[in-house]
């Protein structure tokens, strides 16, 4: 007898009137994720340039959710700041002028991918693919312009602390690489209210 009976078969008509169930929801273990990462976090980075140029840089970055976004949707605000005046965070954007010392972005987490209302080195929106390694890790992939973007980003130690390797290629070719140690400084925000 056959596995494919009739009783089996899943109807491929979609459901309609009172068979309709709530919409759709996104991953719910890449909500929890993001939801781990929300908060006031200090970066300590090193750059690794492909003309052997090697900078320090410190940063700050704040992760926040938007309130009540709409069914299926997860939105976030991504801020970033240098630490104060330090020397090498002045050289940095000193010879490196298109990293942004300042910025704000805006992410929709959709399934396994995140739209973001910005590029990691230019303005236009990207999409961005997601994938877990485990309940700590995530990939983040991104193509745009001449740019291949991976970045890995862990959660270590009751989410205390988080590493980020981030590597891009411009045009096939390895251009930069980064270490980002970064230390929570600041549990999560309460969700931003949308007037």
């Amino acid at each position: 007898m056959s596995l494919f009976t009739a009783q089996n078969r899943v109807p491929l008509s979609a459901p309609s009137g009172s068979d309709i169930a709530q919409p759709i929801q996104v991953d719910s273990s890449l909500r929890r994720w993001f939801a781990r990462n929300l908060g006031l976090w200090r970066s300590r980075r090193q750059y690794l340039f492909s003309d052997d140029q090697v900078y320090h840089l410190d940063m700050n970055l704040k992760m926040e959710v938007f309130a009540e976004p709409p069914a299926g949707e997860t939105r976030y605000r991504f801020s970033w700041w240098p630490e104060a005046s330090l020397t090498s965070n002045q050289a940095f954007f000193a010879h490196k002028p298109w990293f942004e010392q300042n910025g704000v972005m805006e992410a929709t987490l959709w399934g396994h991918q995140l739209q973001r209302s910005r590029g990691y080195l230019n303005a236009d929106p990207v999409r961005t693919r997601l994938r877990q390694v485990d309940e700590h890790e995530t990939i983040l992939e991104s193509h745009y312009q001449q740019w291949d973007i991976m970045e890995h980003i862990r959660l270590v130690d009751q989410d205390r602390y988080r590493y980020r390797a981030i590597y891009s290629w411009e045009n096939g070719e390895l251009a930069i690489v980064e270490h980002h140690h970064e230390i929570r400084l600041e549990d999560a925000y309460p969700p931003i209210e949308e007037s």
